[in-house]
């Protein structure tokens, strides 16, 4: 992110991040895939809640930009300064990930109770919102509903909760449609002009658990678009989660730039390329 005047150039990279380690390896395409993602969700959810989008074509960047314009396109938007809530507003729909290891443990996720019995990536009987805080370093902390409302008030509280947990029905619904379940996502938000906006990026493949439906099965383990793929590659390894992690093999680059634009190519409804 670049500072300037009041606005903010953000450019989504190739790299990729796993076990809060950047890894040395970059992903061919995938900060414009992200990119453009964002760009399409920031769109079709307007009517539900104002964003921090200002430009997202380069060729309509300020003339300070124009001799990084051929770095810049596709990958670029500039946006509004917010000031940003310190708390990633996961919304979960299914039974997965760090939400499943503290069901298993608790039965619970915080202190949000779940249905008895849920089998790993069960769809949950409605979407629930599980925030973390975001730390200085290391992973996001899990955070109870009552002492979030105690940190943002309840008022604030309720407007994220409720925002996200729409935005995330009204995009499941779509994605569903498009072959794509989206299993949770996290949405962050900032405040603009005296009111909230949503900020960041938005149910992108890092940001979120996409699914295939044809293939989807509770029980177990989903094939995804995500990065998961690139997590459990590493978790067939020996490294120890110690700096530095390891290169990625060219093969689990190319099969990941392939999930990557495969999400695109589902959601948005039409072929990947970059002009």
């Amino acid at each position: 992110m670049f500072a300037f005047e009041d606005k903010i150039l953000i450019v989504t990279t190739d790299r990729i991040s796993a076990f809060d380690f950047i890894l040395p390896s970059l992903i061919p395409f995938k900060g414009a895939v992200l990119n453009k993602i964002s760009i399409f969700w920031f769109d079709y959810l307007k009517d539900i809640i104002k964003n921090h989008l200002i430009e997202i074509s380069a060729d309509n960047f300020p003339k300070i930009f124009k001799k990084n314009k051929d770095i810049l396109k596709d990958r670029s938007v500039i946006a509004k300064k917010a000031k940003i809530f310190p708390i990633e507003c996961v919304v979960r729909g299914y039974i997965s990930g760090s939400g499943w290891e503290e069901y298993k443990k608790y039965g619970r996720i915080e202190d949000i109770a779940l249905p008895t019995n849920l089998k790993m990536s069960d769809k949950l009987p409605e979407a629930v919102f599980t925030p973390t805080i975001k730390a200085e370093k290391g992973h996001d902390i899990l955070i109870t509903i009552s002492k979030a409302k105690k940190i943002f008030g309840n008022e604030t509280f309720e407007f994220l909760k409720n925002k996200s947990i729409e935005l995330y029905n009204v995009a499941s619904r779509y994605a569903m449609d498009k072959g794509i379940i989206i299993a949770d996502t996290k949405f962050e938000f900032g405040a603009s002009d005296d009111e909230i906006i949503l900020v960041d990026e938005v149910l992108t493949p890092d940001s979120s658990r996409f699914w295939p439906l044809d293939d989807y099965e509770p029980g177990r383990p989903q094939k995804s678009f995500d990065k998961q793929y690139v997590r459990d590659y590493l978790l067939s390894t020996d490294w120890d989660r110690k700096p530095a992690p390891p290169e990625l093999p060219d093969d689990i680059i190319k099969k990941t730039t392939e999930r990557y634009i495969a999400a695109y190519e589902k959601l948005i409804g039409k072929k990947f390329a970059i002009k």
